[in-house]
């Protein structure tokens, strides 16, 4: 079925066709005016005996008319049926006249039906036939008395007409046949012809689109490169004249734009961006998706991330073209990391919070644990009689100071959290733990704030080598029932009845 476009497009070629077929038909009718002096020197020449100088007049005065008639309706409804009917109609009775007047015309009569073509409708096609036969008949019986005149043997007249206008009508059956078979032809061509130009039209306004939005897209990336299975054929739509280059699928493993940036990826990611942007693999890979991407360093200008969005697939998912492209996102991969931090991070010590805690310890579960893995446990003494005695800013002041304390006894050694108020806990890996335990001891008893002069911390630990087969959330109660044991010595020692 036709598009509707098609159509419209269609209609008004006919339109326009109408116009232009009308203008020659009026030189035509012009041209006729003609006739009437050829016809007169013909007279004079003894060629048309029974023909006066006044049929000559009379034909050239008709055309005349009939021309002024067109011409007016031409410039007032150029696109008008109506104009075209009366063009035809005028020959026909132009035809009719010179026939009546003694002029024998025949050839003439099958030529306006196929002057009718011109406006390429089956309409105007069938009037044409029709009232060019009737137009024949009625000049055969008008000029039939003129004509048994001339014959020898003088036939009946029935006879005669029977002969001439079967004559006729076989002709005229076997013009409209013609005629319309010609006429379908034009105007099925015309309309294929016409439907295949909105395709095209319809195609090229779509690829116009689709350009547009790489277009677009260019301007958001650093890099966009159009890459067609197809044609095995890359092209980047950032440079101005986006010419193709051609892909070698047997001998070529990366595409041009991806042997250029890969000179600067970090030495330690290379590896994993050549598996990546292996364009050997990638239709494989992208199959039923519309997208895969990676991010990766680059050593001058931090994190980008690489894509592969699907355009055109086939119909088993298999991209037939794909646009890669490649985008800085080291802003907004440190915006990532530092949400992370603060989401894992206590907000008052800035050690690690209880959620990162446990993070590493399910990451801990589910591998061996090393032979220097050490859990510490560590609690700070005094905190509820600081609170109630000097107040929650003393209190505030004694937990910052124990957290310094760890941080800088541990180091690097480690990484330490603050699981409660005033409950920490220290994931390390020393050979000596003994040895850290008493450097945390030793740092605290040092420190001297605003609010409270001394610190005191108890803290208790479990290793990995000294409890090979505890798993680790066994070695976490250890640590702690260390450190609690370290308190309560403590306040015995102090002689403080923490009942009180």
């Amino acid at each position: 079925m036709m598009k509707v476009p098609a159509a419209n497009e269609y209609m008004d070629f006919k339109r326009n066709n109408r116009i232009k077929v009308n203008r020659y038909l009026n030189y035509v009718l012009w041209f006729f005016a003609l006739a009437g002096p050829a016809i007169a020197s013909g007279v004079k020449g003894g060629v048309f005996p029974d023909i006066t100088h006044t049929t000559c007049f009379i034909i050239s005065a008709l055309v005349i008319l009939l021309s002024t008639i067109h011409l007016i309706l031409r410039k007032t409804i150029p696109t008008s049926v109506v104009t075209g009917l009366f063009a035809l109609t005028a020959v026909d009775a132009l035809l009719v006249y010179m026939n009546i007047s003694h002029i024998s015309i025949y050839l003439t009569w099958f030529l306006v039906p196929m002057l009718s073509l011109l406006f390429c409708s089956k309409t105007t096609f069938l009037y044409a036939i029709i009232v060019n036969f009737l137009m024949m008949v009625a000049a055969t019986v008008l000029n039939a008395p003129y004509q048994m005149q001339l014959l020898a043997n003088r036939t009946e007249m029935y006879a005669y007409l029977a002969n001439v206008l079967g004559g006729f009508t076989i002709e005229t059956l076997v013009m409209a046949a013609s005629g319309f078979m010609i006429l379908k032809l034009t105007t099925d061509y015309y309309a294929t012809l016409f439907e295949q130009n909105t395709v095209i039209r319809d195609h090229e306004h779509s690829m116009k689109e689709k350009m547009g939005i790489l277009d677009s897209m260019a301007e958001i990336y650093d890099n966009v490169n159009l890459i067609s299975f197809v044609e095995n054929t890359e092209m980047s739509l950032r440079n101005s004249n986006q010419k193709k280059h051609g892909i070698d699928m047997r001998s070529q493993t990366h595409t041009l734009m991806n042997q250029r940036i890969q000179n600067q990826v970090m030495p330690d990611q290379l590896e994993s961006f050549l598996e990546f942007t292996n364009i050997t693999t990638v239709r494989r890979r992208m199959t039923n998706k519309k997208l895969i991407s990676a991010d990766f360093i680059d050593v001058v200008s931090g994190w980008f991330r690489a894509q592969y969005i699907t355009v055109d697939a086939a119909p088993d998912g298999m991209p037939n073209v794909v646009i890669y492209t490649t985008r800085n996102v080291d802003e907004e991969k440190r915006r990532e990391e530092h949400l992370i931090r603060i989401s894992l991070t206590d907000e008052m010590t800035r050690l690690y919070n209880r959620r990162c805690y446990e993070e590493d310890l399910t990451e801990y579960r589910a591998v061996a644990l090393s032979e220097d893995f050490v859990l510490f446990s560590i609690d700070v003494n005094g905190l509820k009689t600081v609170n109630d005695t000097k107040g929650h800013a003393a209190g505030d002041e004694l937990i910052k100071g124990a957290a310094d304390c760890l941080a800088l006894s541990i180091g690097s050694s480690g990484k330490v959290y603050r699981t409660g108020g005033d409950e920490f806990m220290a994931i390390v890996h020393s050979a000596a733990p003994d040895a850290l335990q008493s450097r945390i001891i030793k740092k605290s008893s040092e420190w001297h704030g605003v609010y409270t002069e001394n610190l005191t911390i108890s803290v208790g630990y479990a290793s990995h080598h000294d409890h090979p087969d505890a798993a680790i959330d066994a070695l976490e109660r250890i640590a702690d029932n260390a450190m609690y044991s370290a308190k309560a010595h403590y306040y015995e020692a102090s002689g403080i009845d923490r009942r009180h």
